[in-house]
This record gives structure tokens, C-alpha cells and sequence, in this order.
């Protein structure tokens, strides 16, 4: 079969919502594999604070993208991109399954990424440290300097988002906005998207349930080992941070746990405005598996 016959099914929706229990269901009843679009679970040291899918969950289906990148590995959407391009044309089974939370991931393979260059080490290493010595501040006024167009759209409290713009600016001579096309690709495949929501309380219990889960299975043992490797991009997330403010002893745990919890909460209402925009999302409760069957049997 060719590419051209291929239908990507896409799974997605908050953290904690149950994509990773339905779409093993789902891979079983197609006897196919998953493919990961969670961006931090490709990192096989963040086990815990990802929720990445257990031993028993990876025999029940075969997953792509969990486990196979270090957290010392420079890893990102536009790769990502390639990689699940590429991994569908080696296998053109005629559905694939695309399941996680990962807006940027999910928007890559969906619509295609601008072509935005692969930041040289020297580049990198020179702005971490100008980071390190100047502050956010201070970069984010340069920022406004180079690329005044993107510095009044970026998050301007995410440092990795501020230094990235400048890494392009600096590696290129040109402004980030000069490579954001928003020119949405073709592919060769059909996409039917499938978003999985509950009520605000019920998801909200389960996020906290969920971290309750990742404290009881040694999420703090896990980010004592990460510690020292804490400055890396790739543990820059919801869960670690937290665990290392307790660590540098800025946090009691108890605080640490909270922080976590309203932090996961605010992170699933941002996942939840992304892809409420996409008007080809079809929406679903994730106990309503016969009703996505059902929904699905129609690309058959």
C-alpha cells in the first residue's frame, strides 16, 4: 500500500484525560503500533514524571517514540517531523495511530514545521551561558531590538522559547519571524482527528491523582538523580521543576506537590485552548469507545 492510502488517526486532548488506556484498546482492535506524540516521554531518564506507558502497557502495543532519545540529546519538532514522515512510509499500514499531548509535536506532523535551522553547539553554548550571566530580562530587550514583530508574540517568561528566537538571529543574521511561513504542507495521508475532554472537575481529580501516583512511585528519587543535570531543555517541564525548587530546599514536598498539581492544571487548560481551535478536531468522552469505533469505521 502507499502513503497515499493511509489514514493518521490523532489522539489527543489534556494531560491525565486517558489517552494512553484508549489507545492501546485502539491499537489492539487494528493490530497496529502507537506513535508517541508526547514530547518529553521520547526521553528514556523521565519515566516517572511523564507517565510514560508502563512494561505492561509496551507489551500490550507496540509504541514508537517512547524511550528512544536521551535527555542529552538535542531533539525537536522539525526532527520529530522527519521522523514519523519517515516512519510511515517504512510501514504503510492503512491506519496509524498518533496519540499524545505534544501541541508542537501533533502540529508538526499534521501541518509541517518551518524550516527553521538546526542550532550549531557554539551558538547554543554561547547563549545558555549569556543566559546564565545576564538574565531573562536583559535578553528578552534584545530580543525586542532584533525581532521586535516576535518578541510581542513569545511567551516572555519562558527562557527557552526568548533564547531560541536569539540562537536564529545570531546563527542566521535573520529574524525568527523571517522563517515562520505558517505555510501549512500537504501530506500524502488522511488525518482524522480525535479529541478526548471530560468535565473540568473529573479531569481535574484525575491530575491530581496522577501526581499523587508519580510521588508514590519515586518521582522525587527520580529527580534527586536528574539533579545535576537539572539546566538541560529537556527537564525544563511541569513535574521536575517543582521537584527540584524541594530539592534546592525552596519548597517543602508538600509545597512542591501543590505547585505541581496547579501548574499540570493550568498546562491542561492550555492544551485544551490549542485544540479546541482546530475546527477538524472531533470531540469524545474517553469511556465512549464504541462511539470512536464507530466514528472511525467510517475511514475504513
Amino acid at each position: 500500500m502507499s502513503s497515499e492510502g493511509q489514514t493518521l488517526i490523532v489522539i489527543t486532548g489534556p494531560t491525565a484525560v486517558g489517552k494512553t488506556d484508549l489507545t492501546i484498546e485502539l491499537a489492539r482492535h487494528y493490530d497496529i503500533p502507537i506513535i508517541n506524540a508526547d514530547s518529553r516521554q521520547i526521553y528514556r531518564e523521565l519515566k516517572i514524571g511523564t507517565a510514560a506507558p508502563s512494561e505492561e502497557q509496551l507489551r500490550l502495543a507496540k509504541h514508537y517514540f517512547v524511550g528512544n532519545k536521551s535527555i542529552h540529546d538535542y531533539y525537536n519538532a522539525s526532527m520529530y517531523e522527519q521522523d514519523v514522515l519517515e516512519l510511515m512510509k517504512a510501514q504503510p499500514t492503512h491506519f496509524n495511530i498518533l496519540s499524545g499531548g505534544s501541541m508542537m509535536y501533533i502540529d508538526a506532523v499534521c501541518n509541517g514545521i518551518d524550516d527553521i535551522p538546526t542550532i550549531r553547539d557554539d551558538i547554543r553554548e554561547q547563549m545558555k551561558q549569556r543566559y546564565q550571566e545576564m538574565g531573562l530580562e536583559v535578553l528578552c530587550e534584545e530580543l525586542k531590538k532584533l525581532d521586535p514583530e516576535h518578541y510581542e508574540v513569545v511567551d516572555r517568561q519562558n527562557p527557552r522559547r526568548v533564547i531560541h528566537a536569539l540562537e536564529i538571529c545570531y546563527q542566521t543574521g535573520r529574524t525568527y519571524t523571517s522563517f515562520r511561513k505558517q505555510q501549512q504542507k500537504a501530506r500524502p495521508f488522511r488525518i482524522v482527528k480525535i479529541g478526548l475532554n471530560r468535565e473540568r472537575e473529573e479531569l481535574y481529580n484525575r491530575i491530581n491523582q496522577r501526581v499523587d501516583k508519580m510521588i508514590e512511585d519515586g518521582l522525587a528519587e527520580e529527580a534527586e538523580r536528574l539533579y545535576p543535570m537539572r539546566e538541560l531543555n529537556a527537564l525544563n517541564t511541569v513535574g521536575y521543576k517543582e521537584m527540584f525548587a524541594y530539592l534546592d530546599g525552596r519548597w517543602t514536598l508538600e509545597e512542591a506537590i501543590e505547585r505541581m498539581k496547579g501548574n499540570t492544571r493550568r498546562y491542561a487548560r492550555k492544551q485544551l485552548t490549542w485544540f479546541k481551535r482546530d475546527p477538524q478536531m472531533c470531540w469524545f468522552h474517553p469511556d465512549n469507545k464504541q462511539e470512536i469505533l464507530k466514528y472511525i469505521a467510517q475511514y475504513e
